[in-house]
């Protein structure tokens, strides 16, 4: 699973980062790479907790 970050400046002089295949998984930062690290943490923890839970990630070979 390609997991995509995307990344857009805010009107406020923020900036937030959304992965897109994981629904909910954005964050703010005050720098792009601040966003972006958030992003990714974030959504290392929902893979987390879904594989913690038995639900599928899409990370491995047969788990779509």
């Amino acid at each position: 699973m390609q997991l995509t970050v995307e990344v857009e400046p805010e009107d406020d002089g923020r900036w937030l980062a959304e992965v897109p295949e994981l629904p909910g998984v954005m964050a703010y930062g005050p720098t792009r790479d601040a966003a972006v690290g958030k992003a990714q943490a974030l959504a290392l923890r929902v893979l987390a907790d879904r594989l913690e839970h038995g639900r599928r990630t899409g990370l491995l070979s047969g788990d779509l």
